[in-house]
């Protein structure tokens, strides 16, 4: 690893995802721990998944924040939307394209829009 790379970020917004699957805590989790064994990461603790901001329609829905021995995965859900905003974080390089196509797949999304940031 260069001495001056000190992590990788994807950042993805995921838009029209399936409502079911973005506002089922049980289908987020699954998300998260197979995320996790396709890039090999490992996990540190439990995945938090509340739901919370209830006070706005568009900001209503879970939020994800698993950390990794490496970093965090966060997720944050809008089910008025229907969107999926998500953030993998890793000093440890990971194939970004391969949690990409995944992440697309897994939420169904009919639109997606990603930066891969080298920091």
């Amino acid at each position: 690893m260069d001495k001056n790379i000190f992590g990788y970020e994807l950042v993805i917004n995921l838009y029209e995802c399936d409502i079911d699957i973005i506002s089922s805590k049980k289908k987020l989790q699954e998300y998260v721990d197979t995320l996790c064994d396709l890039i090999e990461m490992v996990k540190y603790g439990e995945t938090l998944l509340p739901f919370f901001g209830e006070n706005a329609d568009f900001t209503k829905g879970y939020t994800l924040v698993q950390l990794i021995e490496t970093s965090s995965i966060t997720g944050h859900f809008s089910e008025q939307w229907k969107t999926a905003y998500i953030n993998i974080f890793s000093c440890k390089e990971y194939d970004h394209t391969v949690a990409r196509k995944f992440t697309r797949d897994f939420f169904k999304a009919k639109r997606i829009k990603t930066k891969y940031l080298i920091r």
